[in-house]
């Protein structure tokens, strides 16, 4: 924790000049840039993304010892990127044509986040070991920080669905749990009006990245542990139909990357980071391609632009974006109609 404190309080005197970098609208110049690139392995691909395209560098120099680069976020009526740096506890505001600034200090090293349908961003905080949401007055409502009387072990990942329901994953961290921590890396649902929480799996070694389906009746979550993506029916309740669990993809490989965040379009492809980069798979889990951006991990994705055809990529450190054909599902969740 000292080590964590430490570096913090060097990039705040250092000031957010030195502690932010921003890289120009195109990808720069020599090898790193010219290494990066869309690979193909599937026809289908095609119809998804230009492979011929550069991939952009935004913004670097984020990230350390506490944790990378993570949880982005598109304010779509701001025309606006969020994310969290959570090595320095902020939250980070980069905006297509202007750049990075910070948006908020003492973010309790958040790492996922979202928004519900009205408009309130929703956060997995790693320090205070919850979920929280942030109201339309700025003031703070705990969503979640234990189950069943014991204490949540390090929230990850959270997502909405459009009824109002919130899921997250919570799997732990560096720190060994005590007797009053829950006892499995678990993924939960708590209920729209928040009166009630319920474990969905305790199955995935390392539960992470979480993502419905654009119909939302199948949950997809990461296991980055395994590398790989498990699939769930959901049922009526708002729960998953455990007997339903089967492996959707592996992602593993003798590349560094594992699953991580993730996020699914409006065809009902899902994008994850994996060994060696970022895959983009079809609906039925088939690899279709890799977006090769030569860093170490691909940490989580998020659609954004006024159409939301840009997808946003974070590695460790970085913020890149290349553009799609087809959309990807808005945050927050449309409304289903029955």
């Amino acid at each position: 924790m000292g080590k964590g404190i430490s570096r913090r309080s060097m990039l705040e005197m250092a000031g957010a000049a030195g502690a932010l970098g921003v890289m120009g609208r195109y990808a720069p110049a020599g090898a790193a840039a010219a290494a990066r690139r869309i690979e193909s392995t599937a026809p289908e691909l095609a119809n998804i993304i230009d492979i011929n395209q550069p991939i952009t560098q935004l913004a670097t120099g984020y990230g350390g010892d506490v944790g990378p680069a993570e949880g982005p976020l598109w304010i779509k009526e701001g025309r606006y990127l969020l994310f969290n740096d959570i090595n320095s506890a902020r939250r980070i505001k980069y905006t297509p044509g202007q750049g990075v600034a910070v948006a908020m200090e003492k973010t309790n090293e958040a790492n996922g986040m979202t928004r519900d349908q009205q408009g309130r961003i929703l956060s997995a905080e790693h320090l205070t070991r919850r979920v929280t949401r942030t109201e339309l007055d700025g003031s703070i409502t705990v969503i979640a920080n234990s189950f069943q009387g014991k204490r949540l072990l390090r929230p990850n990942d959270v997502i909405v669905k459009s009824d109002g329901a919130i899921y997250f994953t919570d799997p732990g961290g560096p720190l060994a749990p005590d007797q009053w921590d829950v006892e499995y890396a678990g993924v939960y649902r708590v209920s729209p009006d928040l009166g009630s929480m319920s474990l969905l799996t305790e199955e995935l070694v390392g539960p992470n990245g979480i993502a419905f389906s654009p119909d939302e009746r199948i949950l997809y979550v990461n296991d980055a542990r395994r590398a790989q993506i498990r699939a769930y029916d959901m049922l009526p309740n708002g729960t998953v139909a455990r007997q339903t669990s089967r492996l959707f993809a592996d992602l593993s490989g003798p590349q560094p990357g594992t699953t991580d965040g993730m996020k699914v379009d409006m065809a009902g492809n899902v994008y994850c980071g994996g060994s060696g980069g970022l895959y983009i798979l079809d609906s039925k889990g088939k690899k279709l391609g890799r977006i090769v951006h030569g860093d170490p991990a691909t940490t989580n994705v998020a659609f954004g632009g006024d159409d939301w055809r840009t997808l946003y990529f974070m590695s460790r450190s970085t913020v890149y974006s290349v553009n799609l054909k087809g959309a990807g599902v808005p945050v927050p969740a449309p409304k289903k109609t029955t």
